[in-house]
């Protein structure tokens, strides 16, 4: 859970495509007059009366912290979170919200960027689309949906102008757009964004791949299929830096669970190693990652891990907790 909770009031409920609306927050009276900063690709966390944490995408314009604006879909596969939201959720009604956190940062001063969105995946693409419009930068977007009525946000893409393609399956025969063909003969340096579900998101490392894009941020709504599960075989020790404390985690165990059965308020959320909000510096040991945020250079450095589904390779691990 987060240490620094905001207090919210839901100001909008928006229909924007068939399963999908949006919703308008904004600074409880009398907590604050705003809220904090973000960047494109930062997420929320939001608290739902019925106990679950759920975190979603940021779609409005960074420089607005009068108000945060979310998109969320009434996915069928729900877990709690998305349908709770579309059935209960009022105009008025007030709820915590964490801080907002970025694991899929946009690179502002790239001399030209390829967004690619699929479904709901829109959001945090289109806040980026926003600001490298605003900021006058070269970048083209593919927007992908299985039907024109499950696009959300297509006025506002449509207002900012520039270089957007829209490809819905049902008026190509089903088909999916070919992300190899859209990549194709991108210039040099071309930093590649994508949201959407796993089956895109893997199309679109492989198209990179294919293309010799070398800058490719993904973010993913669910920990990848082929994850490894997030408890360990071996048992290990965690040593808590700030507090001293020496904690066994047994093997089958995760470290998350662990810690907070021994009284450790440790920040999380998603559980799946997907949002982030576990992160958790790393003192010494080597951690056994299986998270679906950190890039592959952040994970061979060993200074960070996300605590909800990553372990220890090792006997011993130290973390700044």
């Amino acid at each position: 859970m987060s240490k620094s909770n905001l207090s919210a009031m839901v100001r909008t409920l928006r229909f924007e495509a068939a399963g999908i609306m949006s919703i308008e927050l904004v600074p409880v009276a009398g907590s604050a007059t705003a809220f904090p900063a973000f960047t494109p690709g930062a997420h929320i966390d939001l608290h739902l009366p019925s106990g679950l944490v759920r975190s979603y995408s940021l779609v409005n314009a960074p420089g607005e912290t009068n108000r945060y604006v979310l998109g969320i879909l009434a996915d069928p596969k729900s877990r709690g979170g998305s349908r709770f939201i579309h059935d209960n959720f009022r105009v008025g009604m007030t709820l915590d919200i964490s801080e907002p956190r970025n694991h899929f940062e946009l690179m502002e001063s790239a001399e030209h960027t390829v967004l690619v969105a699929g479904g709901i995946g829109v959001t945090p693409i289109l806040c980026m689309y926003r600001r490298l419009r605003a900021l006058g930068r070269n970048v083209k977007l593919l927007y992908c949906a299985r039907t024109a009525s499950q696009a959300a946000f297509v006025d506002e893409l449509n207002a900012l102008g520039g270089d957007v393609t829209y490809h819905f399956d049902e008026q190509h025969d089903g088909k999916p757009a070919s992300l190899a063909a859209f990549l194709a003969d991108q210039p040099a340096g071309t930093h590649a964004y994508c949201c959407g579900p796993g089956v895109m998101l893997d199309a679109f490392e492989a198209a990179c791949a294919e293309t010799g894009i070398a800058n490719v941020h993904i973010e993913r709504f669910a920990a990848a299929p082929d994850a490894p599960p997030p408890a360990t075989s071996e048992g290990y020790v965690v040593t808590l830096a700030k507090s001293g404390k020496d904690i066994a985690v047994p093997a089958g165990a995760t470290l998350l669970d662990t810690l907070l059965a021994a009284g450790i308020d440790a920040e999380h959320s998603c559980m799946e190693g997907v949002c982030g909000a576990c992160e958790t510096r790393v003192l010494d040991g080597c951690p056994d990652h299986r998270d679906s945020v950190l890039s592959a250079s952040e994970r061979a450095s060993n200074k960070v891990m996300m605590i909800c589904v990553s372990g220890c390779k090792g006997d011993r691990l130290t973390l700044d907790l």
